[in-house]
């Protein structure tokens, strides 16, 4: 009997703000930048690329680029993502 499998997106439960928070914050625990910047482009993906884009002040072909897994954005960048998608970034004390 052969096992029917789809792929899995995480795009697919990014719903909310609360959702795409604990997926960020997992990701950063992760301490791999690259993966964090594939999240974010995930969570781009979820809320609408081009309106993303727009709000960071960015074309829709530079933001695919610098969230692709190629891509190595700027700080700013990652902030205006952030923030056209409602989030902020934080700093905290090492455990």
């Amino acid at each position: 009997m052969t096992v029917q499998t789809q792929p899995f997106d995480s795009s697919d439960y990014l719903d909310s703000p609360e959702a795409i928070a604990a997926y960020l914050e997992a990701v950063l625990e992760e301490d791999d930048p690259a993966l964090f910047t594939y999240a974010l482009g995930q969570v781009a993906r979820s809320r609408g690329m081009s309106q993303i884009a727009a709000d960071a002040g960015l074309s829709r072909e530079a933001l695919y680029r610098a969230l692709s897994s190629e891509g190595d954005p700027r700080l700013s960048t990652l902030t205006g993502v952030m923030r056209a998608l409602g989030l902020r970034l934080s700093v905290e004390p090492a455990r």
